[in-house]
């Protein structure tokens, strides 16, 4: 795979050592979201190292490295109903609007054509600029709930039950050519 480059940044493949290093990037990412569209847990909670771990040994996580060879943002992806899914992506505030976030979505498509997959799906916040109006410019299309698969409706379901609220979040696709 060769990922996207940025200079002075460049997204690769993330590697096991960078997994302690992405929930301090998560939560970072987080203080960016007004307090009324995350509930308060998630400013505190993380994905577990041990996720990233796994997601590395199963070439599933996309990291954006500075120039010094450390991790400044991650696409954590996945695969649900037979199509990629970006799960989450995160950048450090103070690396963003350096177009990194981009670059980790085209990477994110450019794994998903690698492995064969026809699409990327997502979920996330409706109204929130650097989410859904961003994801629209990167190619994605609200799905309809018709379109919605089991296991992204579960993911959909399991964000509700953690408190997000359900008329903020949107599932997403962007066809692949």
């Amino acid at each position: 795979m060769i990922p996207p480059s940025i200079h002075p940044y460049r997204v690769e493949p993330g590697r096991l050592e960078h997994a302690a290093l992405l929930p301090a990037i998560e939560l970072a990412a987080a203080t960016l979201f007004p307090a009324d569209v995350l509930p308060e847990h998630l400013f505190d909670d993380s994905t577990p190292v041990s996720e990233f771990e796994d997601a590395a040994r199963e070439e599933r996580l996309l990291v954006a490295l500075d120039g010094g060879g450390t991790p400044v943002g991650f696409a954590f992806l996945d695969v649900l109903d037979g199509q990629a899914h970006l799960e989450e992506l995160d950048v450090l505030p103070e690396h963003g609007r350096r177009g990194l976030g981009r670059a980790l979505v085209e990477a994110t498509a450019q794994w998903a054509r690698q492995r064969g997959h026809t699409a990327v799906t997502l979920t996330t916040f409706r109204n929130v600029p650097w989410n859904a109006p961003f994801y629209r410019s990167a190619g994605f299309e609200e799905m309809a709930t018709s379109e919605i698969g089991i296991e992204l409706a579960e993911i959909i379901q399991a964000e509700i039950d953690g408190g997000l609220e359900p008329s903020n979040r949107v599932a997403m696709r962007r066809r692949l050519d």
